[in-house]
């Protein structure tokens, strides 16, 4: 019987030669069977031999992968039947468990290693929508894989997938999961999942898978009074009874000071690391792990086990998956996620940063430019946890931002018109800023190609618009490669140092230098204008270093959209002139056409010839 770090007790069903051993806990059980295919779905054929700690097990000859199965437990007068809480597949057509063996999956690439942190680019997707299926049915792994090579030159090189474990009915954003150990069938299943991981790799793609350990459920959920017992009529074994049960998606909370499911959600972390070849996972809301009702200014409301919890699993990744990424959507601005568990933090490598999504967003948003607040994004793009940058993941759109009563940024900005100038001009400029400020940057699938509304699981992007829009998509494209220097010269957007040197409240124009070692090729200067009105070329901004400052991006270039004004310096560059401004020694003339966005930066060598516009 093999053992794994992510089933160390070898629970659920676990294939062997001819046979399969099950394993399932439950402690106030009076007798536990297992049915299933091979014995007539008969309770009196399996029974189940009971062990310490609550545990029920048995090796059944004949059960083999593929068949179906579930455990039926008598509490009392009670008889009912559950899906094993560990079911690694579940049946799409009766929903009921099916007995899988995981070593039939045979890799064709080695395990990735993920690009370093501060050269990732972070894309989230939704499998269900990102591709639609056939007849409007929900996509699938395989269509996924057909989209890799647009992915790969698009330049990003991790996807955030949305939970793909198995949820009741075949739509859902992913959050309401019932089978944690399973991958959705609608999707694939296990092997397919597997295969979309393997193809990303070739690509040299990162996976970053979100799981959901806040809540499970609510609907259709089997842990849900597993055994028959409970207490307030709560969910029993697996659930907190008392008012720590509450959260905003019911009262679901796991019982996180409960050792077997402590174990049961450690086992799940480290099943998609290890089984899977995951390269980081997204823990959804761990404020509500953390605290009863996701107070972050209440420290009675807190849950220590919750907090413990998240440090033990962390410790488990940085000890076995040492390199892989754990991110915290927490949005508290709280650093104790995202210090070391040495220090009492929670062990995260970084979180998602709702100090620079919030004002970044509300800057574009606004309909009058007199609104919009240079120190509100000053700010955001200052801001960092723990005196890292690299501990934040910075973006404009995600999942959540685009739905829960709003929309995307193009209908936020004109529900009218969601593809007019200004939605084009200010998503852009949020992007723009994306990609450009020090912390790990994430785009939102569609964003790229202007996709408008709000997130909908039932609702699959219109990849007519990457043809409509291939301009914009083209622009998202240069940023991306310039934020990983892969035209290799604009290092500092990899590097941690920023300096905002410039900022003009009545121009609503912001400008700062990034840098990793400096340099030329190295030393990178971004200018955003948040106005509808053009600055020609003279207006005056610092510049850390003399010589010449090559335009290498362009946000108002006709290339990226035809009614664009292409302002910009006529010869492509800036001369650093001798004067003192901002600052610094040196400044020099640019041209900020409207809500536009440059970068700039030098060449290495003398007499550079100015390369054509992206």
């Amino acid at each position: 019987m093999k053992t794994t770090l992510h089933n160390p007790r070898q629970m659920g069903a676990i294939p062997l030669d001819g046979a399969t051993s099950f394993r399932v806990w439950a402690p106030n059980a009076r007798g536990v069977s297992v049915v299933g295919q091979f014995n007539d779905w008969n309770p009196e054929t399996h029974p189940l031999q009971r062990e310490e700690g609550g545990h029920w097990a048995r090796e059944v000859s004949g059960a083999v992968p593929g068949e179906q199965y579930q455990f039926e437990i008598a509490n009392g007068d009670l008889r009912f039947r559950k899906n094993d809480a560990y079911a690694r597949q579940i049946d799409a057509k009766t929903a009921l468990s099916v007995i899988y063996d995981p070593d039939t999956y045979s890799w064709q690439t080695r395990p990735l290693r993920l690009a370093n942190w501060n050269e990732l680019v972070i894309y989230e997707l939704h499998v269900g929508t990102f591709v639609p299926g056939p007849r409007n049915s929900p996509g699938r792994f395989e269509q996924i894989i057909g989209r890799l090579p647009y992915l790969k030159s698009l330049g990003v090189n991790a996807l955030e997938i949305m939970p793909p474990m198995a949820f009741p009915g075949e739509r859902s954003w992913g959050y309401s999961l019932t089978n944690p150990f399973a991958v959705e069938s609608s999707y694939g299943g296990p092997d397919s999942f597997k295969r979309f991981i393997d193809a990303a790799h070739a690509y040299d793609i990162g996976i970053i898978l979100d799981v959901v350990y806040n809540h499970f459920g609510p609907d259709h959920l089997d842990l849900w009074q597993y055994d028959g017992w409970s207490e307030n009529n709560k969910g029993g074994i697996y659930f907190y009874n008392d008012y720590r049960s509450w959260t905003p998606w019911g009262e679901n909370r796991p019982d996180y000071g409960r050792g077997e499911v402590r174990q049961y959600i450690r086992d799940n972390a480290l099943l998609w690391l290890e089984e899977f070849r995951v390269d980081g996972l997204r823990f959804d809301s761990t404020l509500f792990i953390r605290n009863t009702h996701g107070d972050n200014s209440n420290p009675e409301t807190d849950i220590a086990e919750g907090w413990s919890l998240l440090q033990w699993i962390n410790e488990e990744i940085v000890r076995h998956f040492p390199g892989r990424l754990t991110i915290a959507e927490d949005l508290q601005q709280n650093h104790w996620l995202t210090k070391s568990t040495g220090e009492g933090g929670a062990g995260f490598a970084a979180q998602w940063d709702s100090a620079f999504v919030y004002p970044v967003r509300s800057n574009v948003v606004h309909i009058e430019d007199a609104s919009r607040s240079m120190d509100d994004v000053a700010r955001s793009l200052l801001f960092r946890y723990n005196e890292n940058a690299i501990q934040r993941v910075i973006y404009s759109e995600s999942h959540d931002e685009d739905a829960n009563g709003k929309a995307r940024i193009p209908h936020e900005i004109d529900p009218d018109n969601t593809d007019g100038y200004f939605a084009r001009k200010r998503s852009t400029l949020a992007a723009g800023l994306v990609l450009t400020t020090p912390g790990i940057p994430m785009l939102f699938e569609g964003q790229e190609f202007l996709e408008d509304g709000w997130f909908r699981d039932d609702k699959a992007l219109d990849w007519s618009k990457l043809k409509t829009f291939s301009g914009i998509n083209r622009l998202y494209r240069d940023l991306i490669h310039l934020r990983r220097n892969l035209y290799g010269n604009t290092r500092g957007l990899t590097g941690p140092f920023i300096h905002v040197h410039h900022v003009n409240h009545q121009d609503k124009v912001i400008v700062f230098h990034r840098w990793a070692e400096g340099g030329p090729k190295d030393d990178v200067i971004v200018a955003a204008s948040f106005s509808h009105r053009s600055l020609q070329e003279g207006y005056r901004i610092g510049l850390p270093h003399p010589g010449r400052w090559i335009i290498r991006f362009n946000s108002d270039w006709k290339g990226y959209s035809p009614d664009f004004h292409d302002i910009t310096n006529p010869d492509g560059f800036v001369e650093a002139e001798p004067q003192p401004y901002d600052g610094m020694d040196y400044s020099g003339g640019i041209a900020l056409p409207p809500y536009g966005l440059l970068i700039l930066s030098q060449e290495a060598a003398a007499g550079y010839q100015s390369e054509p516009k992206p």
